[in-house]
């Protein structure tokens, strides 16, 4: 069954996290985080008492491509703090994908406040279980085994296995910030009852993911795990951390849980940055969204689906089975990234040294200035031996000059001091003078692999990153890859 995208009516005055209205109407909204889609005809509510006395209300949909004949995956979507679970299913692709691919989703309501009985330190509940007007503090925290929203977990699974087919070692959760809260925090307990779990935008506090010994904070094991960022997102209420640690704390927590040792393959997709990562144990994916605030992308379901559940299931003894996915978790096919002050680039997704280390350099104006200068650019400077090895060429180096002969055919003169250059015998202004230091000739990183290699890059902070196609280096991308370079292991 294909995907029908239905035109809404679009209320662009729409000011409120999570209009009423919407719910059983053509009526959408959009904002840069949370953007809607029609309400689906199919998504049934349900109620009932799940688990004690309390009645439960949960967002079913069972697409009409689900065959009753083949075992069903099912997917868990746990909306966000003040949300429904039906304003989950029209704040993402999951119904759409479910109608292409046949799975189940379940959309569960948190049982208290629209906000989801999580854990956190607990030298901050005090501080954020503590009442407020936005609505936005803690539920009472009982222990793991106890807790209401977690039990209902496990009671749908179960009733869904008597009312369906359903595929018992394809069984996944997905949420949005307080969704993605409690998804890791049923990961953290519970994972190893999961094939793959992917959350957006809810990274948690440094003392809630890590013991105070720095081992994370885990009972349940290595679990296949997708985690999304967006780039313009603050941290979690009660850190105290910058957004980028935070971000490479909940980050590297994935990475010592599923043995992740080696260096991740790295593509940029548009807005999308994702670095993949085989783990001994379990596989992990980092994605950020470039300008993306606090939220999910639309898409978010299906770039889950594709790269991660599609191909992940977990057998009846606990191991984990791969099989092959929509998208393949693979790296960009060229890609070249280096930073200021580094010994190291990035080239074709390995690690590479460099001969000397990188520098920035300034183009400046200061002609009738009276001795005062403007900053018009700044390049990231990068030995021009390492350059042009780096995308297969050799060179020839003299006193002050170097020539080079490129792969793609191209011959290169570069000399000390010049900005210009000569490309098959013509002469070409560069973005700014080649430099030297102790005997090393230096030109930007930037020039060369747009203007000599015909490629795109991106620049954030000083890093730059350059590939075949489009893409929008993020900040988390720019940290990740930072850490990478700036440290001599390999």
């Amino acid at each position: 069954m294909k995907i029908n995208l239905l035109p809404g009516i679009p209320d662009d005055d729409n000011r409120d996290y999570l209009p009423e209205y919407l719910k059983d109407s053509e009526i959408v909204v959009n904002e840069n985080g949370n953007n809607s889609q029609v309400y689906p005809k199919r998504l049934e509510e349900k109620k009932g008492a799940l688990v004690d006395e309390f009645v439960d209300t949960w967002y079913q949909y069972v697409p009409e491509s689900c065959n009753p004949e083949k075992k069903t995956p099912v997917v868990f979507s746990m909306h966000g703090g003040l949300m429904t679970g039906w304003a989950q299913a029209v704040y993402t692709s999951w119904t759409h994908i479910a109608d292409r691919e046949g799975f189940i989703c379940i959309f569960p309501n948190a049982q208290l406040r629209r906000f989801w009985t999580i854990e956190c330190e607990d030298k901050l509940y005090k501080e954020l279980s503590a009442p407020n007007e936005e609505g936005i503090y803690m539920n009472p925290v009982p222990p793991i085994e106890e807790n209401h929203d977690v039990l209902v977990v496990f009671a749908l699974i179960e009733k869904l296995k008597k009312e369906y087919n359903i595929d018992e070692e394809r069984i996944y959760m997905q949420g949005m910030s307080c969704g993605n809260a409690m998804t890791t925090m049923m990961a953290r307990h519970f994972g190893n009852k999961f094939a793959a779990m992917e959350g957006s935008a809810g990274p948690g506090t440094m003392g809630l993911m890590f013991r105070e010994d720095g081992t994370p904070n885990n009972d349940a094991g290595p679990l296949p795990v997708l985690q999304t960022r967006m780039e313009n997102d603050g941290t979690p209420p009660g850190s105290t951390d910058s957004p980028l640690d935070i971000v490479a704390g909940n980050r590297d927590y994935w990475l010592i849980v599923n043995q992740c040792k080696e260096l991740p393959v790295i593509k940029l997709d548009g807005e999308n940055n994702y670095a993949f990562y085989k783990g001994k144990k379990a596989d992990y994916i980092f994605r950020d969204v470039k300008n993306r605030d606090h939220g999910q992308t639309f898409d978010d379901a299906e770039i889950c689906w594709d790269y991660l559940f599609s191909g992940t299931r977990r057998k009846a003894d606990g191991s984990i089975e791969y099989m092959e996915t929509i998208e393949k978790r693979e790296g960009d096919r060229i890609n070249y990234a280096v930073e200021a002050d580094s010994r190291y680039a990035w080239v074709n997704n390995k690690k590479t040294k460099l001969s000397a280390p990188t520098f920035e350099w300034k183009k400046l104006k200061y002609h009738g200035l009276g001795g005062d200068a403007l900053v018009r650019a700044i390049y990231t400077m990068v030995p021009v031996t390492d350059l042009v090895e780096a995308f297969g060429g050799s060179v020839i180096c003299e006193a002050g000059k170097i020539y080079a002969n490129m792969k793609n055919g191209k011959k290169l003169q570069f000399a000390r001091g010049c900005i210009g250059c000569t490309i098959n015998d013509h002469v070409r202004s560069m973005f700014i003078e080649a430099v030297e230091r102790e005997n090393v000739l230096f030109i930007s990183a930037e020039w060369f692999v747009a203007e000599v290699m015909g490629l795109q890059y991106s620049k954030c902070g000083s890093m730059i990153y350059a590939t075949d196609h489009y893409g929008v280096l993020s900040a988390h991308m720019e940290r990740l890859l930072h850490d990478i370079l700036k440290s001599d292991d390999q």
